[in-house]
């Protein structure tokens, strides 16, 4: 990890920068501004090497093999195994259970814990802002199962109604899926105290990190969650690989998700014996090259200073949200007391669509749309938003870049 910690003491945004080869590039000739982090963050150039020092240095299947190849391959990828464990604080390695990403994650539980669990009549719930991924498999166990889907409200301001959460919980709540941070909105949710209440009333709680990850410290330990989910590539590690931390006795209690290689311990065509954890949730041969990945964006986020990157990323919200809130007719949407670094706006009588468009012209990548939160927009009877969120290497002069942009696209489409 070469020249990270020579920027561990002060947080160079420039020097930040250089480890990022895209933000090199330029976009429809001008240099790119990229603000579709809460989508996926751009990888460091350690992460690349370590995906192609894996492919062509010791590239080999992992667990069963006895050559150096494998026994190397082997010990890189456990090794993320263990730096997720710690990253999250998690009580022991075995409640690491490798996936594809968040919603693997939440699907992994819902057709486990959720299948063998929930009855007719039982309740689910979930809030007005979640993501679809933690919305639509517990719709499918509902469906399934007969059992009914509660959601906590959240008021204008895109924060949950903890009153009315309190309300919906009774005898027949069996589970709590919440998300930890808003991806459409920015939105820090208390879920400590969810999880108190939920576990109170009787019911278990898994949390979406996958926003929260990133900006945020976790430690699933004294949020005393039974599942936590998240994803490698918000936090600038590769796409396609993830995990799910659940509490041991829980996660020994539930079946397998899927059949194949690597779950089971014994094989008879009358008798299957599986595996202890965590691969008993892990069949095939897994995503190695992208676990192994893993391990380097979580150490160069850890090298160059979560905290510090957490202010330099606050800086940037407060002084977006001073620029934005000066532009006629622009109404931001999320305006809760505890956000992180997502901002998402409107414009009278400008679709969310034009403005990325012509954002896009100008080499500022923004999203656009309902973002995965149908509800959520309908809620706030709005058709979508366009949302700017912010990394690490993002810098003032590009949020800059971004409201001169936006003045000339309003003035074009007004």
């Amino acid at each position: 990890m070469t020249g990270i910690l020579e920027i561990e003491k002060g947080l160079d945004i420039q020097a930040i920068r250089k480890h990022f080869p895209v933000l090199e590039r330029e976009v429809k000739g001008r240099p790119l501004v990229y603000f579709d982090n809460a989508a996926t963050a751009q990888k460091p150039q350690v992460v690349i090497d370590a995906l192609i020092n894996y492919y062509s240095d010791y590239n080999a299947n992992i667990h069963r093999g006895i050559h150096t190849l494998a026994e190397e391959a082997t010990a890189a990828f456990e090794g993320t195994r263990d730096a997720i464990k710690e990253f999250i604080n998690a009580e022991s390695r075995e409640q690491i259970i490798f996936t594809s990403g968040t919603t693997e994650g939440i699907n992994l539980v819902a057709q486990t814990w959720g299948r063998q669990n929930i009855k007719a009549g039982d309740e689910i719930i979930i809030s007005n802002m979640e993501h679809h991924s933690n919305i639509v498999p517990w719709y499918l166990l509902a469906q399934e199962k007969g059992a009914v889907i509660k959601v906590i409200p959240i008021n204008d301001a895109g924060e949950l109604e903890m009153d009315a959460f309190e309300k919906l919980l009774s005898e027949k709540t069996k589970f709590v899926s919440i998300v930890h941070v808003s991806n459409a909105l920015g939105t820090i949710n208390p879920v400590k105290e969810i999880i108190a209440k939920a576990h109170e009333a009787g019911a278990k709680v898994l949390v979406d990190g996958a926003q929260s990850t990133v900006h945020l410290d976790i430690d699933v330990q004294d949020l005393n969650t039974d599942f936590f989910v998240f994803s490698s590539h918000k936090l600038y590690g590769p796409t396609g690989i993830g995990a799910l931390y659940g509490r041991k006795e829980l996660l020994e209690e539930i079946p397998p998700y899927q059949g194949g290689g690597e779950m089971i311990k014994d094989v008879s065509f009358t008798n299957i014996t599986w595996n202890d954890l965590p691969y008993k949730f892990e069949a095939g041969t897994p995503n190695i090259a992208d676990a192994i990945a893993f391990k380097t964006a979580m150490d160069f986020t850890k090298a160059i200073g979560r905290e510090k990157i957490r202010q330099h990323e606050n800086e940037l919200l407060a002084y977006a949200t001073e620029q934005l809130m000066q532009i006629p007719g622009l109404r931001i949407i999320g305006t809760a007391k505890k956000k992180i670094s997502v901002l998402s706006f409107v414009i009278d009588n400008v679709h969310p669509q034009d403005i990325g468009i012509l954002l896009d012209n100008k080499g500022i990548a923004v999203r656009t749309g309902h973002h995965c939160a149908q509800p959520l927009m309908e809620r706030l009877c709005i058709r979508g938003t366009t949302r700017a969120s912010f990394a690490m290497y993002n810098t003032k002069e590009e949020v800059d870049a971004m409201m001169e942009a936006l003045r000339k696209a309003i003035k074009l489409l007004s």
